[in-house]
């Protein structure tokens, strides 16, 4: 009996083994044909032909800071309550155009009794004068002492210093009397108002913000790459993704401005460094035209900036980019395959890509999918209006 159960206990692990080993060649026989399977298989992928393009730079920006270069504060220089606001907000004025008018009650009793001394000083001088030299033909005489004359002598130089002094307070308190009227400190628009009639104002009180937003500027840093085709007095045409140009100071629009559709021109107004000097960065500042009063000094998100100008270049879509640093793409080879390359890139125009180094003309290109894509893949690449590759 137990000779019997050893044989039929032989016979299920004969069998347990056998299955074992079969299924494991079942397992590796799957995984060998999925794997050849895969090796064959073709991808099917979109691509475009590089190609001499016409490239105009663009540059897209998340934000821009507009600054004036022309932009203060109207102050008081005297002492005084304001009495009039000769330039409301928004009105536009020239350098030294009176913006405000102030008053100093006692600024004319002041005058007044400068006027008066310089009246007593002149007559003090007047004989002081007459008596010096009556003095000095005396001394040559010898009819009085030299102590005598050096007297009148002192009193005549007291007296006519004592004018100037009466004149140069008099003089002190015309000014002011002018600085009674607050001036512009440059060409530009009446921004704000800090102060209405009736406000009592000191000397050095900020009373209005002037500025001049004809032009504005803004800065962007800019790789040394990107610089290099760059050059001052380069025209963009600006581009913003929101046109809903909300003015911070209230200011007015220039007669004939097309609002939305408005079109915005900036040029290069400095690099800095110079592009003479090595840098990895560099800083451009711009100067944008605004004539129609559309912007303001503030941030503006979503802009972005066209070249007016541009160069021939053998160029490829963006989208073949493969890398974010844009200096990798995949590129269909005669065998059906597709190879990874590295190039060097240089300007773009938001929709196709300058290339420097690493293709020739014609080639073909990778321009969907390249994400996962590796050297040696089997692929089939559509290039739009040109057949398959």
């Amino acid at each position: 009996m137990k000779k019997y159960f050893l044989i039929g206990l032989g016979i299920v692990l004969a069998l347990s083994l056998s299955l074992i080993l079969y299924g494991a060649y079942l397992n590796e026989r799957g995984e060998f044909q999925i794997a050849k399977r895969m090796s064959e298989r073709s991808l099917e992928l979109q691509g475009a032909k590089s190609e001499k393009r016409f490239i105009r730079p663009y540059f897209k920006l998340n934000a821009i800071n507009f600054f004036s270069k022309d932009m203060t504060d109207a102050l008081a220089l005297s002492d005084g309550r304001i009495v009039e606001c000769v330039a409301p907000k928004g009105s536009f004025v020239r350098k030294g155009d009176t913006l405000f008018l102030l008053v100093n009650e006692e600024l004319p009793l002041q005058i007044k009794q400068a006027e008066a001394n310089i009246l007593s000083a002149r007559a003090e001088k007047h004989s002081r004068e007459n008596q010096y030299k009556r003095y000095l033909m005396l001394k040559e005489k010898g009819a009085i002492s030299a102590q005598q004359f050096d007297e009148a002598e002192a009193a005549y130089r007291a007296a006519v210093a004592g004018l100037e002094v009466a004149e140069a307070k008099l003089g002190n308190l015309r000014i002011q009397e002018e600085r009674q009227k607050v001036a512009a400190p440059l060409d530009g628009q009446v921004l704000m108002l800090y102060r209405q009639p009736g406000a009592y104002v000191t000397g050095g009180t900020a009373l209005a913000l002037v500025g001049d937003f004809r032009t504005l500027y803004f800065s962007t840093p800019v790789d040394d790459k990107l610089a290099r085709h760059l050059t001052t007095g380069l025209e963009v045409e600006l581009v913003f993704s929101n046109k809903d140009f909300k003015k911070v100071y209230d200011t007015n629009y220039a007669a004939g401005n097309l609002g939305s559709n408005q079109k915005f021109t900036a040029s290069i107004a400095e690099i800095t460094p110079p592009l003479s000097e090595p840098a990895a960065m560099r800083n451009v500042v711009w100067q944008a035209d605004n004539r129609s009063g559309l912007l303001e000094p503030q941030t503006y998100g979503g802009v972005s900036l066209q070249s007016r100008t541009g160069h021939d270049g053998l160029a490829v879509p963006l989208a073949a980019m493969a890398d974010n640093s844009n200096n990798r793409v995949y590129v269909a080879k005669g065998d059906d395959t597709i190879e990874e390359r590295k190039v060097k890139t240089g300007t773009n125009d938001g929709s196709y890509i300058e290339i420097l180094e690493g293709l020739t003309e014609g080639e073909i290109v990778v321009t969907s999918g390249t994400e996962g894509l590796r050297s040696g893949m089997r692929a089939t690449v559509k290039v739009q209006g040109g057949g398959a590759k």
